[in-house]
């Protein structure tokens, strides 16, 4: 049975990860009367906005004994997004004017790790932050409790173990990669690896370069290594990807696009399903990741299947296991910062009894029709927890349910703005763009909210 909440109280609940998704996650829950205790493994806030220079010793990121590093954040990462539709509801992100701060509209990946890091001072965040503590163990136990055992950086060797009302899950999915499967890869004598352990573009200097995937990093990763590479050649299951083929066609004269690959030879020669053929020297996989949580026991009620986390209500909540246990994060292709605070709004008031859920059979009956409507509609289950188009509407109906306005108008017409803007100039839509009204009324808003955040806990 779902644990019962009696009406406003106060939980003590895991956060795991201090990312973005578990510092708006923290700060709601605690602005619910609830207890706090953030888990997080780096000595740092941030999550996968936190760049290293550090790759994992696997390129491929397959070996599960291989040293994990968690972030896969690639030097020249600027945001995909423009600053202002990224920012907490509350809490905008804008330029401080500091000198050691990065001014530009779309920002350097350093950038997104400040605001981080200001919103966790701004919030007093930090204080109910364990660092350099890893999550080994999250489980259900008697009455309905979460056990949860923590090993410190401090003493590898020595788990904590620990009892909590609720588990939130805000580790991340951009981590564990994703492999496209090749014919004949094991006897291919070129480089192998993921993007996770991309960073610099100097190693592929002069190098013949296959790359497959077409969504954002396939795009960056391309245009960083084609200013050193002697070709790139981009594999991508749809050859009429708008931005990918445009590239290929006009900005980059080294770029060149093709269908997926149908197999590789043993001599190093990559073909394609139109029958071309490369001599190649690296395959690089921007295929993206799997969700991945090694840590949670909930004897099969959840389970990942193709990339697909379920049975959850609504991307967040197990109905077997609501409250106790929910994810923040887990869609793409959205907003991801807003979402994750209308997501965290909903948890919270959930937990305290203020908001109430339906029934385990009403929350399994809606899981039951989605994904009828994924399949009725040819959607693969691997696209589960992709919104895309659909965003704004769960986000509105995530805000009505807590009882507070949805996304603002101006950042769903400013969503739209940066999307068209990015088919017309793929190399270039970051520092040339057509939307000053929109960002008037941005700053219209802005001007009303409090920046520092301090004190509103």
């Amino acid at each position: 049975m779902a644990p019962s909440i009696s009406l406003f109280k106060s939980r003590d609940v895991a956060v795991i990860g201090a990312g973005a998704a578990g510092l708006v996650a923290a700060r709601e829950l605690r602005r619910e009367g609830h207890k706090v205790v953030v888990f997080e493994r780096e000595r740092q806030v941030g999550g996968t906005w936190v760049y290293t220079p550090t790759v994992e010793t696997d390129p491929l990121g397959s070996d599960p004994s291989r040293h994990i590093v968690h972030s896969s954040l690639y030097a020249s990462l600027r945001t995909n997004l423009p600053r202002e539709v990224m920012g907490f509801l509350d809490y905008p992100f804008v330029s401080t004017g500091e000198p050691h701060r990065d001014p530009r509209r779309f920002p350097g990946h350093r950038e997104v790790s400040l605001y981080l890091k200001d919103f966790a001072v701004g919030f007093g965040l930090n204080e109910l932050i364990r660092f350099e503590t890893e999550v080994v163990y999250a489980g259900l136990v008697e009455d309905e409790k979460w056990r949860v055992k923590s090993r410190s950086g401090n003493d590898a060797a020595i788990d904590v173990e620990e009892i909590f009302d609720a588990v939130v899950v805000c580790n991340g999915h951009y981590t564990e990669p994703r492999l496209a499967e090749i014919p004949g890869i094991d006897a291919w004598p070129g480089k192998h690896m993921h993007s996770h352990n991309y960073r610099i573009p100097e190693p592929f200097r002069d190098q013949v370069v296959v790359l497959i995937g077409g969504a954002a990093s396939a795009v960056d990763i391309s245009m960083d290594i084609a200013q050193v590479a002697k070709a790139v050649h981009i594999a991508s299951r749809s050859v009429e990807a708008g931005i990918l083929k445009k590239l290929s066609g006009n900005a980059i004269d080294n770029m060149w696009l093709h269908p997926m690959i149908e197999s590789v030879q043993k001599d190093g020669t990559v073909i394609f399903y139109d029958g071309s053929v490369v001599l190649a020297d690296v395959i690089l996989h921007c295929t993206g990741y799997k969700y991945h949580f090694p840590f949670l026991d909930t004897s099969g009620i959840v389970t990942v299947d193709d990339n697909r986390v379920g049975p959850l209500y609504k991307h967040i909540f197990p109905p077997h296991l609501a409250p106790g246990l929910s994810f923040v994060g887990l869609p793409w292709k959205v907003l991801p910062f807003p979402m994750f605070e209308f997501q965290s709004k909903w948890i919270a008031g959930a937990l305290s009894g203020r908001i109430g859920l339906p029934s385990q059979e009403e929350m399994m009956a809606d899981v039951s029709a989605f994904y009828l409507s994924l399949e009725a509609s040819d959607t693969p289950k691997h696209y589960t927890h992709n919104l895309a188009d659909s965003q704004f509407e769960y986000d509105d109906w995530l805000a009505l349910e807590c009882g507070i306005p949805g996304v603002e108008e101006w950042r769903k017409k400013m969503y739209e703005a940066t999307a068209k803007n990015k088919k017309v100039r793929p190399d270039k839509y970051r520092d040339k763009w057509e939307d000053e009204d929109l960002m008037l009324e941005a700053q219209k808003d802005f001007a009303g909210c409090r920046l520092n955040g301090a004190g509103d806990n």
